[in-house]
């Protein structure tokens, strides 16, 4: 009952947390590894993953690619 109480407060929960970071984790290891190839083969990969277009670095256009995806996530 108070797991219940809890998630009706609107107050995320501990396991909620942990699976946004391990979800966020994976993307990010994921959009970097097609960033860091398609950068090597001289690919414009900017315009392959969502919201990459605006970031400066490598690093920043594969964040920004991630926090695109994350609330499309369920």
């Amino acid at each position: 009952m108070s797991h219940t109480a809890r998630r009706m407060t609107g107050q995320p929960m501990k396991t909620d947390s942990l699976a946004s970071l391990c979800i966020f984790a994976l993307l990010f290891t994921v959009f970097l590894a097609v960033a860091i190839v398609a950068q090597l083969l001289m690919l414009k990969w900017r315009s392959w993953l969502p919201g990459a277009e605006e970031g400066g670095t490598l690093l920043e256009g594969v964040r920004a690619a991630v926090d695109t995806l994350m609330p499309y996530l369920p």
